[in-house]
């Protein structure tokens, strides 16, 4: 891994507006170059927008050949960024909940979401691949959302290399509301801190995480959150509003401290014992 300057974006995706959410990207990204930015995280589903719908399935799109893929690669082109952003995707009449990775020389990759939460099982289908794609500059695995809640998968993507883990979210909130906004944002950066720090630590990897911020569809609200993690689990930047709305986190991530978290004595990826973890590939009893 190079050290690198990373920019994590929080926004509000509505529902069916691809061209409107893809217009705000773009906007994104330009202020993210001009800050010296490498790679620009968006959220999960911030293209065609996250709501469990039957209009989920009419919206969703091939990867690559769609044409709001084709967009992102022209974007990441133009302003010599790594884009990681999220979309419904069609694949011969099976959806799944993808994150799409492209860079100036084109489509890197994609992330299917592997666990659904609540009602997602029934608008998209499980992904059952955990790829790690070299960006040139570092090697980075992504973690849609409810993913992030299973220590396996950022597990094996460190096993697989990965360096930087990427966490894209449309985390909801419940019912929309002006009032009580602070104490929102507030409740889900503590549940963060908790489970996400253990994450970057266990895997001595950057994680950043960022989500969806704001009502995007029928009874369908996030509630925001950029949090960025360095590889001994300390959060070394977040975003600051505490209102629900958009906003751009850019974050220089230091290749040392990786190399020093990785090559500390007894680091877990250097010690472990895969014979005897068996029983994680079995059904709990």
């Amino acid at each position: 891994m190079e050290s690198f300057r990373v920019a994590a974006v929080q926004m509000n995706g509505p529902f069916g507006e691809v061209e409107q959410n893809l217009d705000a990207i773009e906007a994104w990204c330009r202020q993210a170059a001009d800050q010296g930015a490498r790679l620009a995280l968006f959220p999960e589903l911030v293209i065609t927008g996250h709501c469990c719908s039957n209009d989920a399935y009419a919206l969703a799109e091939p990867v690559p050949e769609g044409p709001s893929t084709r967009r992102l690669e022209a974007l990441a082109k133009g302003f010599g960024l790594v884009i990681s952003a999220g979309l419904g995707e069609n694949e011969r009449g099976v959806i799944y909940n993808t994150q799409v990775l492209v860079g100036p020389e084109g489509f890197i990759g994609r992330q299917r979401k592997t666990h659904m939460s609540r009602d997602e099982y029934f608008h998209y289908r499980f992904g059952n691949e955990l790829p790690v794609h070299d960006l040139g500059f570092c090697r980075a695995g992504t973690i849609i959302c409810f993913d992030m809640i299973f220590p396996e998968v950022a597990r094996v993507l460190a096993v697989k290399g990965a360096e930087v883990l990427l966490a894209p979210h449309a985390a909801r909130m419940g019912k929309w509301r002006e009032r009580g906004q602070q104490r929102i944002v507030r409740d889900h950066k503590r549940m963060w801190k908790k489970v996400y720090a253990s994450r970057a630590y266990d895997n001595g990897a950057y994680l950043v995480v960022t989500n969806q911020a704001g009502p995007a569809g029928p009874n369908t609200n996030h509630a925001g959150g950029i949090m960025v993690f360095d590889p001994r689990g300390d959060v070394i930047a977040e975003s600051q509003t505490k209102v629900i709305e958009d906003e751009m986190v850019v974050c220089d991530l230091d290749a040392e401290a990786l190399v020093r978290r990785r090559g500390a004595s007894c680091f877990p990826l250097t010690v472990r014992r895969p014979e005897i973890y068996g029983d994680l590939c079995r059904p709990t009893q």
